[in-house]
């Protein structure tokens, strides 16, 4: 509605005065306003806002009459009355000095195009040079209380009871009359007036009273405090007045009255304001609203703010500022929204929390069309703030501040519907404050539509905008859906400034539906703007522009600009359309003349309605015409409809608007089409909405016969009142099959009563609706902002909100403005009401009605939102209510949500930002969260589940919510949700810390220093020169870390060990399932998202689940998994033609374009170190910098002639110990380091490199025969994984697959060693049998690999052909083999030859030297590994067997 902006502005009078202004006037048209201060009268102009003329009063003169007091205006600005304090009148001319003088006159310098152009003529406003002239006085004899100007008369009031009626010419005998207030019968309502109660008034005057011209009276407060109107019972206004009162209230102060909405606001000491209107049937005074601060906001202030000192409505009547004695200004709006109050937040606080003293003011008023409102401080209030100013500005300036009297200028903008409440834009918000206008701009996506037809499909893409998140609970609801129009920034256009300085003030602002194009109207002419262009476009020729002037307001209409005004030429009223594109001229309009003056006008699809001074309503028909060159309109009278029986004063009519709506619904199912006509007017009258239907009762039958043209339109039924109380009314043309009850509705907004929508209510599966069931139910709903425009299809309401920003930048003895005010600005703001209204419904048993709606919405992005939102606002008032409910709706409200997919989690988002306390009502209503858990299970909706864990942690016992967990832990792992993983590890392992229940029989002492066999591999392999301290510093295990005892309580200590027992089994079975299904790839995401110790886990399953089974199998899965595709036969020969070394790593150097440039492996592998674990990244996702500078061991090119060697294979490197990475086996050779770019440019890099074309077609094999970068370094990691584990056979698979020679070497030569059991020699070797076989018969691609390591497959044929007796173990001889391998400087790739003497990466005999696994374990050393391993998994599947 209205929107404080800015700070506001002070003006300083020019005159040197002692005195204070203390009282401000404003003339009829609000263009001059009369100061008063003590002794001296001055006039002030609107814009500029300077003052023109000071009239100042003899010492003499003074001393008679006595100081001046109050000022009014006569309604044709040419006098003034003043009255002063001994009880005279004193009456002023004001004289105009002609047309040709001004003030103040614009100068602009030589050769400005800004030129006259019509001689004669004034082009900017400038400040007119009046002078006043004194009259005689009138002695009244009375201490003068009130002053109010009518048409010729002046009405004065006065202390001893008597009402003066005065002409305002004072001439002649009937020059004054006076009426004693005890002649005037006051009673309750007019009918008992005869023969009632009536009041004493003995001693009894009137305090303060204002004319009301739509109800033709007065509005009075008596000097008792009572409040009454009294109204003349014939037409002379001084004939036999009769008077009304109110009952039960004896406070009151001052009052204010309403024209366009027929109500008084009556001030009262108690700090309410009272707001009345009159009954049409009986004449009584009821009591329509109050306007009063809510303790609810206002907590400090609401009962402090002392008795209200004035009130004053806007031009336009739409809102009205309260100030009280106490200081502070309030806006409401007509009916008791509440918009802005200076007692509250930054207005009364400073930035560091001080209060500041509110603002204090003896007089106000509004500017022109209420742009500004017109403040005079109190004088002890500006005293106080300056005097500390003028200590410090003695020196600098000589007039004292203090001196010069200042008039406070506060700035509004306020929303179009104010004045041109026109629906040719229901959607858009539109703003216009005095030289700019504000609107909402959509996304981009809505910006370039041209459309005019149905621009809302463009209004929000949904294809992944941000909105399609719900909104974030911790934001303001508002705040995170008014994304859904882009952001919150508004489009502020200014208005051009040659049009504002001739026609200031903008009276009228319209936008078309696309809100592309907007048009202005000022005091003359009008002007247009288009976002294409970012043009204005203005009258071509000034006289056309001045000769007319918009009345009864704009709108658009495709694109026309429709302009109902007066033509000051022909003197007469006229309908005009403009064409947007066309020259802004009289030449190009279309112009239909108009009977009466008119009021309203409004544009409903191809109809245009106008509401005219004789109370009548004409409808015509738009056409557009392209015969001409330039499109014109055609505009054809339709319908004149009278209702003058229904209205009493044309002023009172707020809104017109033309509709679809209509109460019988049955038609409109079976004929959808007729939604779209005019089927009804909607009237708001005064507040009232008043609804005309079309007449169907007559034949219908001649509609199809009479021929289309001439076919006669359906008269209107009588009207019926829909509602009270309405300040805005929206509804739409467009139809939409799927969301017909928002877009039939009728959204009503009521001020403080909040929104109403008139909603149809539709038979479901076109079934004949019940006879009892009513067409349409009125359902009101509160909302939190104030309701500037809806969203029909996106269910939304758009509003505005004002926000404030302190400036502290001038702390100091003395207070500017800028620090006593905060800096204003205006929000755009945004509400869902879907909720209510289900709400609404389900209350009324309409719940098939509320499933219809809620199911057309459900694809809206915020429906989520709105589910929890009604459940949560049904739970808050039942749960929390004292009283017991007779008949609760939560159940209800569960119910309904059942209906849709989202009801498990709207369920539990809403329990999780509910308190605990009314968890159990909650659940009582929708079921047992742990049924709920076991559907959201079975749906997979993992991650609501995991919410639900939550909620039974806190309702159940730890038993049960550990069960719960177990299942979904489970569920996860399978499902490779990492995340959710790591959280329920972490929650199992919360839920073990504090409860203290009797944990799994595991052992309970620990050896810190102990460790898994893993870290002893990782250091062994990779760095046997380090020193003894440095491998027990080195050591690390995620494990372990977990279960390092937390406290000194032993049983403490137990627990956290059985939960990670428990864990660590439930991790175990995991990977063996993994391992079991020959799932390697998943394998290795499980390890590395969850720090699972691969390497010591494998040790252990060594000769149980890490057996191959089958190799065919497990290599086509393999082949599968990692998108590796299978080898095919080059044309050619089958051997290598690349004889020449040199060129080999070239290729690898590409294919496995090292670390430095692609990712490898990340530190979150099951050997990160400890601070690294909780990083969450793939393992697939790089090392990044670090294996840069790894350059100690990765070069294992000792043998250059033998090209298998150069395939990268992954080695673990140790730097400073903790940090390690997986390094390339191609990073630093000579060769590789000279072509480290792209393999392509190898000729231009190194001429000596010349490739045949066998050799091109052999790399281009070469490269088919290879699959992603990713899984040949996922690959190489779990070969070295495995090796490091020493399961042997999967080596050979994964050497199979990557067509590795040397790595089936290494495993072959390891085959030897005593401590490799007889079975997985047995097993590699039938393996190879069975892939041999399998490869001749259906992959002819491996042919060539196994031809190069027939040798290989020869020597193990033979070996297995001996039965080798395996030996005892024998440490030293391990240590001596192993000492052989430190020349190669760690690198993890022993020499093809030297492969068989040495067992470098394998520490096979490992399971003797060291406790085996990762998992705490007795130190009774007379039990075998094994054996201990078995009971722990017994163990294991006796605690999981709960899942």
């Amino acid at each position: 509605m209205y929107f404080l902006t800015g700070w506001p502005r002070r003006l300083l009078c020019p005159l040197r005065s002692e005195e204070e202004p203390f009282h401000i006037q404003p003339s009829s048209q609000r263009f001059y306003f009369a100061v008063l201060s003590e002794t001296q009268l001055s006039i002030w102009f609107s814009r500029p806002s300077v003052l023109i003329v000071s009239y100042i009063e003899s010492a003499k003169a003074a001393a008679q009459f006595g100081f001046y007091q109050k000022a009014e205006w006569k309604p044709d600005d040419s006098m003034i009355a003043v009255a002063t304090a001994k009880g005279y009148i004193l009456l002023f001319d004001v004289l105009g000095g002609g047309d040709d003088k001004s003030l103040y006159e614009p100068v602009y310098p030589k050769g400005s195009p800004r030129v006259k152009v019509t001689p004669g003529y004034k082009e900017e406003q400038c400040a007119p040079a009046l002078s006043l002239e004194m009259k005689k006085p009138v002695d009244l004899e009375a201490p003068i209380t009130s002053l109010q100007s009518l048409q010729k008369d002046l009405l004065v009031c006065t202390a001893d009871g008597y009402l003066h009626v005065l002409h305002w010419d004072g001439l002649g005998s009937n020059g004054r009359k006076a009426i004693c207030l005890t002649t005037i019968p006051f009673s309750l309502d007019l009918q008992s007036a005869r023969g009632g109660p009536s009041l004493d008034l003995e001693g009894v005057y009137i305090r303060c009273m204002e004319y009301c011209v739509t109800l033709d009276g007065f509005a009075v407060v008596l000097s008792d405090g009572r409040l009454g109107f009294i109204t003349p019972l014939s037409n002379t206004i001084t004939a036999d007045l009769q008077g009304v009162w109110a009952a039960d209230v004896t406070d009151g102060t001052c009052v204010a009255v309403n024209n366009k909405y027929r109500l008084m606001a009556f001030g009262c000491a108690s700090g309410s304001v009272l707001v009345y209107m009159i009954d049409t049937t009986t004449g009584s005074m009821q009591l329509s609203h109050k306007l009063e601060l809510t303790p609810k906001h206002y907590p400090d202030i609401y009962n402090k703010t002392g008795p209200v000192k004035l009130i004053c409505w806007s031009p336009d009547y739409s809102v009205a500022m309260v100030t009280w004695e106490c200081g502070g200004l309030s806006l409401w709006s007509v009916f008791g929204a509440h918009l802005i109050c200076t007692l509250g937040e930054d207005f009364a606080y400073r930035s560091d929390g001080t209060k500041k003293d509110p603002i204090k003011i003896s007089s106000m008023c509004w500017g022109a069309e209420g742009y500004h409102l017109w403040v005079l401080p109190n004088k002890p209030e500006r005293g106080r703030q300056e005097e500390p100013q003028q200590e410090e500005e003695e020196i600098v300036t000589p007039p004292h501040p203090s001196l010069q009297a200042g008039i406070l200028q506060f700035h509004f903008i306020k929303s179009a519907l104010t004045v041109n409440p026109c629906t040719s834009n229901q959607e858009q918000v539109l703003l216009h404050g005095e030289d700019r206008l504000y609107l909402t701009c959509g996304d981009p996506s809505q910006v370039h539509s041209t459309s005019d037809t149905h621009p809302h499909t463009h209004l929000h893409p949904h294809d992944g905008s941000p909105l399609h998140h719900p909104p974030n609970p911790d934001s303001s609801l508002s705040q995170g859906l008014s994304t859904l129009l882009g952001h919150k920034h508004w489009h502020v256009v200014q208005i051009h400034i040659t049009y504002l300085e001739s026609n200031w003030p903008i009276r009228f602002a319209a936008i078309d539906t696309a809100g592309r194009c907007m048009a202005v109207a000022g005091r003359r002419g009008f002007a247009h703007y288009s976002l294409f262009t970012r043009k204005w476009k203005l009258f071509g020729n000034i006289t056309q522009e001045q000769n007319m002037t918009v009345t009864g307001g704009l709108a658009w209409w495709k694109d026309f600009v429709v302009v109902a005004c007066y033509n000051f030429i022909d003197q007469q009223e006229q309908l005009r359309l403009y064409q947007r594109s066309s020259n802004l001229d009289n030449a190009f309009a279309s112009v239909t003349k108009l009977q009466s003056d008119t009021l309203l006008l409004n544009v409903f699809r191809d109809m245009i309605i106008l509401f005219r001074a004789d109370c009548s309503i004409c409808l015509y028909s738009i056409e557009r015409r392209n015969d001409s060159p330039h499109p014109t309109a055609s505009v054809e009278l339709l319908q004149e409809v009278s209702m003058s029986r229904y209205i009493p004063h044309p002023a009172l009519v707020v809104s017109v608007t033309l509709t679809s709506v209509r109460t019988e619904t049955g038609i409109t199912l079976k004929a959808p089409q007729q939604a779209c006509m005019a089927e009804s007017i909607m009237l708001n009258l005064a507040g009232q909405l008043i609804m005309l239907q079309r007449d169907r009762s007559g034949p219908q039958v001649r509609e199809k016969e009479t021929p289309a043209n001439n076919k006669k339109l359906l008269p209107f039924c009588p009207p019926v009142v829909l509602a009270q109380c309405v300040e805005n009314v929206w509804t739409t043309c467009r139809s939409n099959r799927k969301k017909r009850h928002l877009l039939e509705a009728l959204w009503l907004s009521c001020g403080e009563a909040g929104m109403k929508v008139w909603l149809p209510l539709f038979p479901r599966d076109h079934r004949k609706p019940h006879s009892f069931l009513s067409r349409r139910i009125m359902l009101p709903f509160h909302i939190n902002i104030y309701p500037l425009a809806v969203l029909f299809e996106d269910a939304l309401v758009l509003g505005a909100t004002n926000e404030t920003v302190l400036y502290d930048g001038l702390q100091g003895s003395s207070e500017p403005l800028e620090a006593l005010f905060p800096y204003c600005t205006v929000e755009r703001t945004s509400q869902i009401y879907l909720h209510h209204i289900l709400r609404q419904l389900l209350v009324r048993n309409l719940g098939e009605q509320a499933l219809m709606l809620a199911q057309s919405c459900a694809s809206l992005p915020y429906f989520p939102h709105v589910m929890e939102l009604m459940v949560h606002v049904v739970l808050e008032e039942e749960a929390t209510s004292r009283e017991p409910i007779p008949d609760p709706l939560l159940p209800t409200v569960a119910k309904f949500i059942t209906e849709f997919p989202l009801f498990l989690q709207t369920i539990v988002h809403c329990a999780r930002k509910t308190e605990y306390a009314l968890w159990n009502y909650l659940f009582a209503a929708v079921g047992n969260p742990k049924d709920l858990f076991e559907e959201c299970l079975m749906a997979q909706d993992l991650d609501t589940a995991a919410s639900y864990l939550i909620i039974l942690q806190n309702m159940e016992v730890p038993a049960v919510s550990r069960q719960h967990a177990t299942l979904l832990f489970n569920t996860a792992l399978e499902q490779g949700k990492w995340d959710l993983c790591r959280h329920m590890i972490r929650f199992l392992k919360a839920i073990g810390s504090g409860e203290m229940e009797t944990p799994p029989p595991t052992p309970t002492t620990q050896e810190p220093s102990s460790t898994g066999g893993y870290e002893f591999f990782r250091n062994r392999s990779i760095s046997l020169s380090q020193s003894a301290d440095a491998i027990t510093t080195g050591k690390f295990n995620l494990q372990k870390t977990f279960s390092m005892p937390s406290g000194p309580s032993s049983k403490g200590r137990d627990a956290e060990c059985a939960e990670n027992m428990y864990i660590d089994m439930m991790l175990w079975r995991h990977a063996r399932h993994l391992l079991e299904q020959v799932r390697l790839r998943d394998l290795g995401c499980f390890s590395a998202q969850l720090g699972f110790e691969l390497i010591g886990w494998l040790c252990r399953e060594r000769n149980r689940v890490a057996r191959v089974e089958d190799f065919v199998s497990a290599l086509k899965r393999l082949h599968k998994d990692f998108l590796w595709p299978f080898p095919v036969i080059p044309v050619g020969s089958v051997s290598s033609p690349l004889k020449n070394g040199r060129c080999r790593p070239v290729l690898s150097t590409q294919l496995l374009k090292s670390q430095s440039a692609d990712s490898l492996l990340n530190s979150d592998m099951d050997t990160a170190p400890p601070q690294a674990a909780s990083s969450n990244l793939t393992w697939l996702d790089g090392l990044g910098q670090r294996a840069k500078d790894m350059d100690t061991a990765s070069s294992a090119h000792s043998n250059q002639h033998s090209p298998q060697t150069h395939d990268a294979f992954l080695s673990l490197l140790t730097n400073k110990v903790e940090e390690y990475s997986v390094g390339s086996a191609t990073d630093l050779t000579e060769t590789s380091s000279v072509v480290d770019g792209d393999w392509t440019m190898v000729d231009e890099n190194s001429s000596t490199l010349s490739l045949s074309q066998a050799e091109l077609e052999h790399i281009s094999m070469e490269l088919a025969n290879k699959g992603p970068h990713k899984s040949q370094v996922q690959l190489r990691y779990l070969l070295h994984v495995f090796m490091e584990a020493g399961c042997l056979e999967w080596c050979v698979v994964i050497g199979l697959i990557l067509r590795d020679a040397s790595v089936i070497k290494q495993v072959i030569g390891f085959l030897d060693s005593p401590e490799v059991p007889q079975e997985t020699v047995q097993s590699i070797r039938n393996g190879l049998l069975a892939v041999d076989t399998w490869v001749s018969t259906n992959c002819l691609g491996y042919k060539p690999f196994l031809h190069l390591i027939q040798p290989q497959l020869q020597e193990l044929m033979d070996s297995a052909a001996e039965q080798v007796q395996p030996e005892s173990f024998q440490p030293t001889g391990q240590s001596s083999k192993l000492s052989g391998s430190e020349g190669l400087g760690g690198a993890a790739l022993p020499r093809p030859e030297d492969s068989r003497g040495v067992a470098a990466p394998l520490g096979l005999a490992l399971p003797s030297l060291e406790p085996v696994g990762g998992f705490p374990r007795p130190p009774s050393e007379d039990c075998p590994p094994e054996q201990t391993e078995e009971q722990g998994e017994e163990e294991g599947a006796y605690d999981c067997t709960l899942s």
